[in-house]
């Protein structure tokens, strides 16, 4: 055993006690987002409650979803928690008339919220490298609108976008054949993960273009795949799973994550308890 520390083991823990000095001290997440649709099955019977329960956790910001607003907006209000953002219904801009979004852009930069995020391209609407070339232009299109109503357009991905077709992924495909001034990412870790894509590397990948971030966490022995079939216990909250956070949380600020939502699909047990714990591993942690 010995009992003095090597030279060379001195000098580099100097090194990186100037690093840090240089960066100053580990960081932490000011405020924290909680996605909606992780309560989804107890909101609309007690919206106040619920609600009044999410921000008795902590956490301080709303990711909403349009269906429901009108019911769901006196309780948000009231909540004290802001919105600012909201997933938008996919028919929207895939089938609805671009006249009738702007018109709920307006509606939306009104009640204060930032992001409109196109959420989920359902299955049947979806397809090899020409039909995302096709679903790219309709999201210019709505990233155009809602840029003109003053707010920022994203997109927030699942599984299948990470399949390759011809050499790229989907993802690549629709990255390249997307203004990065109008429509910007949603980056939903999880289903990165599950498509075999280390997270970090995804962040670093996107840099300047992910102003919004889902967190979750998998289960260990998730298997690889292109689609959204995954088991009910593969998620898991954030914490409780395989991702590496701290690496995460570092990647995400340097790549300029701006907002945070804590999203969990499915729950073991009452969807409040998993924000729970999520909200106390994640707030506690530095990076």
């Amino acid at each position: 055993m010995r009992d003095m520390v090597s030279r060379r083991e001195f000098l580099q823990a100097g090194t990186a006690a100037v690093a840090l000095g240089a960066a100053g001290r580990a960081a932490q997440l000011k405020s924290l987002g909680v996605q909606l649709y992780t309560v989804r099955s107890i909101l609309p019977q007690k919206p106040e409650e619920t609600l009044a329960a999410i921000k008795a956790i902590g956490f301080q910001e709303i990711e909403a979803t349009y269906a429901g607003l009108d019911q769901l907006w006196p309780a948000m209000q009231a909540s004290g928690m802001k919105p600012v953002s909201i997933h938008l219904d996919s028919k929207l801009v895939t089938q609805g008339g671009i006249d009738d979004l702007s018109k709920i852009f307006d509606s939306l930069k009104k009640r204060g919220f930032e992001y409109a995020v196109f959420p989920y391209l359902p299955e049947p609407e979806r397809g090899g490298v020409e039909v995302i070339k096709g679903i790219a232009d309709k999201l210019n299109r709505a990233g155009e609108k809602c840029r003109a109503a003053g707010m920022s357009f994203c997109y927030h991905n699942h599984a299948f976008e990470f399949a390759t077709e011809g050499g790229s992924t989907l993802f690549d495909v629709l990255l390249s054949h997307t203004d990065k001034k109008l429509v910007n990412l949603e980056l939903d870790l999880f289903w990165v993960s599950v498509a075999g894509h280390d997270p970090v590397e995804m962040l670093t990948k996107v840099k300047g273009r992910v102003p919004l971030l889902h967190l979750k966490d998998k289960a260990k022995g998730t298997p690889v795949m292109f689609k959204e079939s995954v088991e009910k216990s593969a998620f898991k909250e954030v914490g409780n799973g395989v991702i590496e956070w701290p690496k995460v949380l570092r990647a995400a600020a340097a790549a300029g994550v701006a907002h945070y939502f804590v999203e969990q699909d499915q729950t073991p047990g009452a969807p409040v308890d998993s924000l729970r714990q999520s909200f106390g591993y994640v707030s506690k942690l530095t990076f």
